[in-house]
């Protein structure tokens, strides 16, 4: 024990390293060092996944899977009339909307897909679409948290989060969790990509792809008042200074920040080119189209190439596919800025060799209603509103079977009726395509052992190749 105001042996950089954060500094240092090949913090997974990595396009505020992947000609049937049974929704409800869209067969499977998604669709094959989704209550904040992070409530680490911790990074140059959001932040902001009670360093990293320039993409990438041998000084001044605050207490915040000066130092090196769209050939950069979700997506596809795990493509700040009013306009407007990208996407990376192993979700925290929705005084604006209790996802790529419909909403697509399925089973499935037992990938925390799923889920083996 020691003495009242004895001050503990100065321990050297390497050896503060390595036993901060359970060695993670010391494979950076490694790496510094040129002792350290890429790759060298990848995890063991329970078994040989058939992914190994994830892109989610977000399509946030709550798409419609009655205009886009769940066609019910039903509601012509009943258009202007009261649906047969309704459920409790944030607002009120009237009469049966039919979707403005017109629904035809796609591909050899002949999975029917909305006119919004002419160009997805013709990757129909590749695709599992999970049509009996179900979330928890009609409203943005919670049922973001359940879809990003497994639970309403309580906070908890994002699948991203948990992903970059069972699997580890591959590239140490950059984040192994990048979420992309245009314009700013989606509702509930970083929370939905936070890493909760698992350390810091499995936090995603925001970028806001409406900057084209990497020093406003990437905030503070260059030092302009240092050259990189005076920053890599500085940084081992600073951890000399960490290292004496360290030795005598353990705080996961202090590793974390470390290996984030870390990886900030390292990223100067790389990230420069891999978010340099640019540097694709002309071809490449048409078949993705103009605009920004063009762009992030490339950019997306750019990280996938150099071992980032899991990138997250978000609509946009707020909620753009919230259409309480106006649905028609906005959703055609929204579908034609990210239709040509998903679809280019898709044929990217099959010409690559990298759909086997990349899985693709696309979705968002919930459906729409398919009656309208009435305003304060009654009156329709042809819109609708949030349904937790029937929408649609689809998966492709990385183990899924393409060209296959898992589940059923009702004839109207108010609530999911067959092989309903949960968010926890979303999640199920995809660590199991990641090569995880979901029960078992756990983090012990506050006395118990958490784990993505909770205490439910199963992975939806329906939909795998």
């Amino acid at each position: 024990m020691l003495d009242v105001g004895q001050r503990l042996p100065k321990p050297n950089r390497r050896e503060f390293l390595t036993r901060s954060g359970m060695g993670l500094g010391a494979l950076g240092l490694g790496g510094l060092l040129g002792g350290t090949a890429k790759g060298s913090q990848v995890h063991q997974t329970h078994f040989a996944g058939r992914a190994k990595r994830v892109i989610h396009f977000f399509l946030n505020g709550g798409p419609s899977h009655v205009d886009t992947f769940d066609p019910k000609p039903a509601l012509l049937k009943y258009a202007g009339r009261p649906l047969p049974e309704t459920l409790t929704t944030e607002r009120k409800t009237g009469a049966a909307f039919p979707s403005p869209f017109t629904f035809k067969k796609c591909g050899q499977s002949g999975i029917e897909v909305s006119e919004l998604f002419a160009r997805t669709a013709e990757h129909i094959d590749d695709i599992a679409v999970i049509r009996s989704m179900v979330a928890q209550v009609p409203n943005h904040e919670p049922s973001l948290m359940l879809m990003n992070c497994g639970d309403s409530v309580l906070p908890r680490p994002s699948v991203g989060a948990w992903v970059l911790y069972g699997m580890g990074a591959e590239n140490e140059n950059l984040p192994g969790f990048i979420a992309m959001c245009p314009g700013g932040y989606p509702v509930k902001d970083a929370e939905n990509w936070q890493s909760g009670f698992l350390p810091g360093s499995y936090q995603g990293t925001f970028i806001d792809p409406q900057f084209e320039q990497i020093d406003r993409l990437i905030e503070n990438i260059h030092g302009p008042h240092a050259t990189a041998t005076t920053q890599r000084r500085q940084l081992d001044l600073l951890q000399s200074l960490n290292a004496d605050h360290h030795a005598a207490r353990h705080d996961d915040r202090l590793d974390a920040r470390i290996q984030s000066f870390e990886l900030a130092f390292r990223m100067q090196i790389e990230a420069a080119e891999a978010f340099d769209v640019a540097r694709e050939p002309q071809y490449i950069r048409q078949l993705y189209g103009d605009g920004v979700h063009a762009r992030q997506t490339l950019i997306a596809r750019r990280l996938l190439e150099r071992g980032v795990r899991y990138v997250q493509l978000w609509h946009g700040a707020g909620q753009p596919w919230d259409a309480h009013a106006g649905i028609e306009a906005n959703h055609r407007g929204l579908a034609k800025q990210i239709d040509q990208p998903i679809a280019a996407l898709l044929t990217d990376l099959k010409q690559r060799g990298m759909l086997e192993d990349t899985l693709v979700i696309w979705g968002g925290e919930f459906g729409r209603t398919p009656s309208v929705e009435l305003n304060g005084n009654g009156l329709s604006a042809l819109g609708r509103d949030h349904n937790p209790y029937g929408f649609s996802v689809w998966m492709a790529g990385g183990g899924v079977r393409g060209g296959t419909i898992h589940g059923a909403t009702d004839d109207f697509g108010f609530k999911a009726i067959d092989r309903v399925t949960s968010v926890h089973d979303l999640h199920a499935t995809i660590l199991h395509l990641l090569g995880f037992d979901h029960e078992r990938l756990t983090y012990r925390y506050a006395g118990r052992d958490f784990r993505l799923t909770d205490v439910s889920g199963r992975a939806i083996r329906e939909i795998l190749a």
